[in-house]
């Protein structure tokens, strides 16, 4: 099959191994094709492996030949350089840069836009930013049917109007969430060019609201390091938009660094100690780490069952919002959320409402953050957002604190669950899964050289979770034992909430894993199993460098963590574009 457009520039769809159509497509739906003439001046996107993807000027004759490495950026400019369809467009040109899902839904409704348009605008944007220009390199592949899907979307919403909460959101997912159009690999060169048979649960219901899958980023491969995001299946590092020579964080440093440039609405992360908490705080996001067991991890890639967590972020705390409402809730994929329909909220939309702060009590939880290397620009930025929310009307409780944390934590004996949790996901995935054990892995030698180590380690391990002592220490005495003691410190003092900073320390160089880090969030949130997000703060080292303060609360208290988050950005407003991605000079 092949399509051809009126100035006769034709390509061929993907095979059907590579990239899978939409199901949910209507029948007519067919991949578009774009005339290249109407090309922009910029004229090459490289590819995921560096080499350059030329685009012509003019009109002519070619075939985009898809692989599993190039799969989109190959194809890229058959997206990007198209013409919009003949359509109504707007006079006034749409600008997508820190543009939310209430802006894009309301110029839908007043035919200001299209979701060809918007897809458009975004695919641009990844044309200028992600390989080339400041090149942040956070897209291992970007959906070739991106277009084709927002005009099936734009064909429905003539008929009956938006078609879901998330109508045409293009949304950055991070790649060990499994999609049945796009290839899954976790960052790991062993798993190129892997289709799974059917979308992660998250997906699935992202896409069931309206959103558009439009672009899986890069992490931390294997989601190991919450320090960095590199991995094999995309040479380089993930460059933190606000400072190219700094680190995104890990392991959902592809996300961030994605939404924070404006290349995605929205995006989906993980996060088993940090990864979509840290990554936020550099990139100035909000970011949801949810109870465990309220949202859904099955088709993900795991690091660790038992912290594994999978949720929004966002430039807003409204976006992160709508997108967690529609992902929350029981699965029965996923045994751990069996109680999650219980505990959800109705409408978590509900709680972005001005005045959370007004008497709410907080606690400043010095136990997570103060250490010898806790940077003290961080600290003075911190410590203005406690001014912020007590001028907000909250009671700010200097310093409260856990007795005998360190006893309370102590484990006894170590729990290794990396190499079973993998092993087990692929033995579930049958005869359609690229590899099967942490062994094959190895001897394929396809792995980033920074998860030898990691790889080894697992590969050595011999006994099941189930059957290591510390494991089940930790299960049935650390964490009711934590739970237990966090929950009666909150309720002692009437608490609404705890905060620290999400980092102690400003992002590091790349390539720096010599000075302090400042990771805090590791331990409360994860250990506990309850709610944790994120928020800007304002920026260090010369207002350049973002920072952030984590909300962290009780077991099932996303509510009220919403409420207080909505407020606060309300009154402080310290998320800002990022420098080296600004608006493009052209618009469609």
């Amino acid at each position: 099959m092949r399509t051809t457009s009126e100035a006769g520039v034709w390509f061929r769809p993907p095979p059907e191994e590579l990239v899978r159509r939409e199901t949910s497509c209507a029948p007519d739906d067919t991949l578009a094709c774009h005339n290249v003439a109407s090309a922009a001046p910029l004229r090459e996107v490289h590819g995921t492996r560096g080499a350059p993807v030329p685009y012509p000027a003019r009109p002519l004759h070619i075939v985009c030949m898809f692989t599993p490495r190039l799969i989109a950026f190959g194809a890229l400019g058959a997206l990007v350089m198209g013409p919009v369809p003949v359509r109504s467009q707007a006079a006034t040109p749409f600008n997508v840069v820190e543009t939310t899902i209430e802006q894009v839904q309301a110029a839908f409704r007043s035919g200001r836009l299209t979701c060809h348009t918007l897809v458009q605008l975004y695919l641009d944007r990844i044309a200028a930013y992600d390989k080339t220009g400041p090149a942040i390199n956070s897209l291992i592949v970007v959906n070739p049917r991106a277009l084709a899907i927002a005009d099936s979307l734009d064909r429905r919403f003539a008929r009956e109007g938006l078609t879901g909460p998330l109508h045409c959101v293009p949304m950055i997912v991070k790649d060990n969430f499994e999609t049945s159009d796009l290839q899954t690999t976790a960052g790991s060169l062993a798993l190129e060019g892997w289709i799974p048979r059917r979308d992660a649960t998250m997906v699935a219901r992202i896409k069931a609201a309206g959103a558009i899958v439009l672009a899986k980023s890069n992490l931390a491969e294997w989601a190991f390091t919450p320090y960095e995001t590199v991995s094999s299946i995309l040479p380089g590092y993930t460059r933190n938009p606000y400072d190219l020579a700094r680190v995104t964080a890990g392991s959902s440093g592809g996300t961030a660094a994605a939404i924070a440039a404006s290349l995605g609405l929205v995006g989906l992360g993980t996060d088993t100690g940090n990864s979509i908490r840290g990554p936020s705080a550099h990139q100035a996001l909000f970011g949801i780490r949810s109870t465990m067991g309220l949202t859904s991890r099955a088709g993900v890639v795991p690091l660790s069952n038992a912290a594994d967590i999978a949720g929004p972020m966002a430039r807003t705390v409204a976006d992160a919002v709508k997108v967690f409402n529609v992902v929350v809730g029981s699965d029965p994929a996923d045994s751990v959320t069996l109680r999650a329909d219980a505990h959800r909220e109705k409408d978590y939309t509900a709680f972005l409402k001005s005045g959370a702060l007004r008497g709410a009590r907080i606690g400043v939880l010095r136990q997570a953050y103060e250490t010898a290397t806790t940077d003290t620009e961080v600290v003075r930025v911190f410590e203005r957002a406690l001014g912020e929310l007590r001028a907000a009307g909250a009671t700010v409780l200097d310093t409260v604190g856990i007795d005998s944390l360190r006893a309370i934590t102590r484990g006894r004996g170590g729990c290794s669950t990396f190499r079973y949790d993998l092993e087990r996901y692929f033995a579930a995935r049958g005869e359609g899964a690229p590899v099967k054990t942490v062994d094959e892995i190895l001897r394929s030698g396809r792995f980033h050289p920074s998860v030898q180590l990691r790889l080894q380690a697992a590969q050595r391990d011999s006994i099941p979770p189930e059957r290591q002592p510390g494991c089940a220490y930790r299960d049935s005495v650390v964490k009711p034992r934590f739970r237990a003691a966090i929950t009666a410190l909150m309720d002692s003092l009437k608490l609404d909430a705890l905060v620290y900073p999400t980092w102690s320390n400003p992002p590091r160089l790349i390539g720096d894993l010599n000075t302090p880090a400042g990771d805090n969030s590791q331990l409360f949130s994860p250990l506990s199993g309850f709610p944790a997000m994120t928020i800007p703060i304002g920026y260090t080292r010369g207002n350049t460098l973002p920072a952030g303060m984590t909300f962290f609360g009780r077991a099932w208290d996303e509510g009220k963590l919403i409420a207080l988050s909505y407020d606060y950005e309300r009154v402080s407003r310290h998320r800002k574009p990022p420098p080296t991605t600004p608006p493009l000079p052209r618009s469609r």
